[in-house]
């Protein structure tokens, strides 16, 4: 399954970024992609604290936010329900994000019409909804994390990987010239 993961996740790689299409924000906003030109953007898809993929990467999304954001980097959450798209309030969602201590914008996705548009509608199978998308400073997808955790200080070995491999993407897209 992760050679399959891998495969689609690729697939996007090098593309330009659809728009979003949520109208709807929790904390923060409204932003536009076409808005954020200039600043490294990472978008991440979550859902509640019982995800254990969520819960565990949380800690890297405030992380990456307080230390790259002076930086250019704007991480953005997509709030989608599960196991499938259903209405929220904006009330439900801001508990959620007090849950994770997220500081960061975080747009109510409950249709999944971004999740659609961003990641599953683009990516040939694939299947995880807690993808995170890394977008340079030209709208371009530059790095994919298919889905489940990257966490810097998970017992899984995977989770640490992706961590790293995130972590280094970022810096290198920082480092870019705009």
């Amino acid at each position: 399954m992760a050679l399959v993961l891998l495969l689609t996740a690729s697939a996007i790689v090098g593309s330009v970024s659809p728009e979003w299409a949520n109208e709807r924000w929790a904390q923060g906003g409204p932003l536009t992609l076409a808005g954020l030109r200039g600043k490294v953007v990472l978008v991440r898809f979550f859902t509640d604290p019982d995800c254990p993929f969520c819960s565990a990467t949380a800690p890297a999304l405030n992380e990456f936010d307080r230390e790259f954001g002076p930086r250019g980097l704007v991480v953005v959450g997509f709030y989608t329900p599960k196991p499938r798209p259903r209405p929220v309030s904006v009330e439900e969602v801001r508990r959620t994000i007090a849950a994770y201590g997220f500081r960061f914008p975080v747009a109510i996705d409950d249709d999944w019409a971004t999740l659609r548009r961003l990641w599953l509608d683009r990516a040939s199978g694939a299947g995880w909804t807690s993808a995170s998308l890394l977008i340079d400073r030209r709208g371009i997808v530059r790095h994919v994390h298919p889905g489940g955790a990257f966490a810097k200080d998970s017992p899984d070995a995977r989770a640490r990987r992706d961590y790293a491999e995130m972590r280094s993407a970022i810096e290198k897209l920082l480092e870019e010239r705009p």
